[in-house]
Order: C-alpha cells, then structure tokens, then sequence
C-alpha cells in the first residue's frame, strides 16, 4: 500500500548552521518499527538529493517513537550566510511529509 509519510507520522525540521535537522514523529509502535527498518539514510538522501552535498546521519529516539535525521551541508552556510530560498531548513520537514512509501515493503 503506497502512503504519504505524513499519513503516519509528524515532522518538524530546522538549522544547525549549514545542515538541517529533521524530527519525524511516528503515531504508532507498528509504523515507528516499519521506518526503523526501511527509513534509511540512503533513502533520506536520495529524496533530497538536489540539496545535500554531505552524509544523513540517523538517531532512533525509541522513548517517543521518532527518528531524528541531519542533513549534512545542505543549507549553503545557513540562515546567517545563504541566499537560499529556505536557508533554515523550515521547509524540509513538510517536503519530507509528502515522500510516498510503500508500506507493505
């Protein structure tokens, strides 16, 4: 079955200078299980592969059933520096909402 991530979990995103950080809260046990699996960073990275020039790192937060990813390099120095059109990574969290995924894989 081909969902919206939004459709099973929450997102927020941020800046941590030139990378961006984005918290995806997932609403049950069973879907939170499912990402840990198959969320990888790789996929992450693939999804945004237009705006990260460096790695995804991945922390699991088992306690409140979120996975917490960091975008590395791809903010073009950040809010301070950037002339880009979301250069504290505002929008990301929203992007990120919208990947289909097959849940069913």
């Amino acid at each position: 079955m081909i969902i919206k991530l939004g459709d099973i979990a929450n997102t927020r995103s941020g800046d941590k200078g030139s990378d961006a950080n984005i918290g995806v809260i997932f609403h049950t046990l069973k879907h939170y299980e499912w990402a840990k699996k198959y969320l990888s960073e790789s996929i992450i990275k693939d999804y945004f592969s237009e705006i990260i020039k460096g790695d995804v790192i991945r922390y699991e937060l088992d306690n409140i059933l979120a996975l917490n990813f960091i975008l590395c390099d791809c903010l073009d120095g950040g809010g301070s520096k950037s002339l880009m059109h979301d250069a504290q990574g505002k929008t990301l969290g929203q992007a990120l909402s919208m990947m289909e995924l097959d849940i069913n894989g």
